[in-house]
């Protein structure tokens, strides 16, 4: 039996869905839509397609922690194609962007297409990129959370960050995301044929785990934030927050959310019905 983790597999899946989408940050149909502007310019911008990337590789790093959590076998070949099949970037791209686009709606994009392919706006993008990649390393996400832990929360940049969560209702959101995930996962194994639960019993699991989720979803994402932000000024940190503050901002922000939970709900759902076959067909 594989050496166990201590984490249950809901935590495990958890870390997967952290920070499901910040604002600014960075399915399955088999054919990506035509390009039409500008949400896909404004995709573009945001480098929508490399943050993707990046999601795949925690989710395939959180896909063997959940295996070894869960399967007497540990991690597998059979699991490790079962999870490229459903981290696969060119799916996950077409549900994200149908859900993104779809409340974009007719919000004028012009103003943050610049923004975002100013010489500032692909600076914060690559920071994010940067930082969301390196965080798949577990002893850098220890060294980002413990930095949080033992941060001044009087500093101007830690203002700053509160002041940056709050306008992107990045901690509720994420909570929010990350509980329905896990309700699908669950949904997942019950329609798998790997539990008996009922849909009550699911939903009050999952809002047993609201209080250990908030704690946790607002560790790593303050150590995303340090970590990503470290290298701007004030003032420039000071510009970004204050375009997400704008009525596009908003707007780009309940997109992006929009995007990534339907995103990370298909997959979920997916992760746990393929965990299901996976234990199913080791106890046979």
């Amino acid at each position: 039996m594989a050496p166990q983790t201590g984490h249950s597999p809901a935590h495990i899946i958890l870390r997967a869905l952290r920070l499901l989408s910040a604002c600014f940050m960075l399915s399955f149909a088999a054919t990506v839509p035509a390009r039409a502007e500008p949400v896909d310019d404004l995709m573009e911008a945001l480098q929508i397609d490399a943050m993707l990337d990046i999601m795949r590789e925690e989710g395939m790093a959180y896909g063997a922690d959940l295996a070894n959590d869960m399967f007497p076998g540990g991690d597998n070949t059979r699991w490790q194609a079962l999870l490229t099949e459903i981290y696969d970037p060119a799916k996950m791209h077409v549900v994200m962007r149908g859900h993104f686009a779809e409340v974009l709606g007719h919000t004028e994009m012009r103003t943050l297409v610049a923004f975002f392919n100013s010489d500032i706006g692909q600076e914060i993008v690559q920071h994010e990129l940067s930082a969301r990649r390196v965080l798949i390393e577990d002893d850098v996400e220890d060294a980002a959370r413990q930095a949080f832990v033992e941060a001044d929360p009087d500093t101007k940049r830690m203002k700053q960050l509160d002041r940056f969560v709050e306008v992107n209702d990045l901690l509720e959101a994420n909570v929010a995301g990350a509980l329905n995930a896990s309700f699908k996962f669950y949904s997942g194994l019950v329609d798998g044929g790997a539990l008996q639960m009922s849909e009550g019993d699911i939903l009050a699991d999952v809002w047993g785990q609201e209080e250990e989720t908030r704690q946790d979803t607002r560790e790593w994402l303050y150590a995303f934030l340090m970590l990503a932000y470290e290298p701007l000024s004030s003032d420039d940190l000071d510009r970004y927050i204050d375009v997400s503050s704008t009525p596009e901002g908003r707007v780009l922000n309940r997109a992006l959310f929009a995007g990534f939970n339907a995103m990370y709900d298909e997959i979920s759902y997916a992760l746990g019905l393929a965990a299901a076959d996976q234990m199913q067909t080791q106890e046979l």
